[in-house]
């Protein structure tokens, strides 16, 4: 490969993402507590984000995304200290889909969807904790969210040791997000936010309707074919996505079924967020390819589930999710060209 094409697939942020969770799950699997997997991996989530950004603007991205991503993990646990009650879950799932496609917008982060925001809060619920409980795994994710920051921004130091002396894996830094004051009055980030409120209360909705196992997963896969804000509201696309999340749990099925070791399970979750970094900016519906098993795998060292069961389940609330999101788009389209509404 090229230095130009290995400095374009972010081979720097890959490995730093991939530390990012693999050092804490190692350390959770040492002491035997592979239960706290899901709080440890969202607050990894974190090294997610501020990719191919001068240090002085990741700085700000990187804080915003880690303390949106906190305020999901602890509002998740607290309505699993409650029981999951479904009128306070269906609340707080609009409060954090609305709320973080405003926020990935405003402060243009990439990833540019609430996806993992919306992901962290429903497997944080779902899982039983006591009141006794709560805070240490509130403060397990903020202390792997402290590390995964110090590893995204340590090239800063990199850079500054490397400054006479150029590398093929040091990618250089083009990407300048600005705070976007105009969101809250664009019409179109209000007809993306409205598809996600729709569509997330709709597939969730329709998902516990039909008993389909753990409804979070249509509600996931929704939240992933819906374009980001001020994006084209393109059907290929969307379907980019859905091929994208079929073809992980296709992937994770094919990794689970043999029901293998811890250590294996956390080498899958490694592998997919270096890859998932690596192509998140590039071709989300790729990324979804690593994002999807990696998500499955989270959730099977949470709490193990038979393949059987867990396989079929997501590939129904995977076309679920999706064809919802699908309905949405074709709606947005028609909404867009009715009220004259341009990209």
């Amino acid at each position: 490969m090229k230095p130009s094409r290995l400095a374009s697939v972010s081979v720097e942020v890959g490995f730093r993402a991939a530390a990012a969770v693999a050092f804490p799950l190692l350390i959770l699997w040492w002491v035997g507590r592979l239960d706290l997997a899901a709080y440890a991996t969202f607050g990894a989530f974190t090294a997610l984000y501020g990719r191919n950004e001068p240090y002085r603007l990741r700085l700000r991205s990187v804080s915003a995304a880690a303390v949106a991503l906190l305020a999901s993990i602890a509002l998740g646990v607290w309505l699993a200290v409650l029981g999951e009650p479904l009128a306070l879950v269906a609340v707080a799932l609009v409060i954090v889909v609305a709320g973080g496609t405003m926020f990935v917008t405003s402060l243009q982060l990439l990833p540019s969807q609430p996806l993992f925001f919306v992901f962290a809060l429903l497997v944080c619920a779902n899982v039983p904790t006591t009141v006794a409980d709560a805070w240490p795994r509130i403060g397990l994710a903020a202390l792997v969210a402290v590390f995964s920051w110090l590893l995204t921004m340590s090239g800063w130091l990199v850079r500054r040791l490397a400054r006479d002396r150029t590398s093929p894996l040091l990618k250089e830094l083009r990407r300048r997000p600005m705070v976007d004051r105009t969101a809250i009055g664009d019409p179109r980030v209000w007809l993306t936010v409205a598809q996600n409120v729709v569509g997330v209360l709709l597939a969730g909705g329709v998902a516990l309707l039909f008993g389909l196992g753990h409804a979070y997963w249509a509600v996931v896969s929704l939240v992933a074919v819906i374009p980001p804000a001020r994006a084209a509201h393109s059907i290929s696309r969307s379907l980019h996505r859905i091929f994208g999340t079929v073809a992980g749990v296709v992937v994770a099925a094919a990794v689970l079924v043999w029901s293998p070791l811890s250590l294996v399970v956390i080498l899958v979750i490694v592998v997919c967020q270096f890859f998932a970094e690596m192509l998140v900016g590039r071709h989300y519906g790729s990324a979804l390819v690593f994002i999807t098993p990696m998500a499955l795998a989270v959730s099977h060292l949470a709490s193990p589930a038979p393949i059987g069961v867990l396989v079929v389940d997501r590939v129904l609330e995977t076309v679920l999710g999706a064809g919802i999101g699908i309905v949405l788009v074709l709606l947005a389209r028609g909404v867009e060209r009715a009220r004259g509404i341009t990209a």
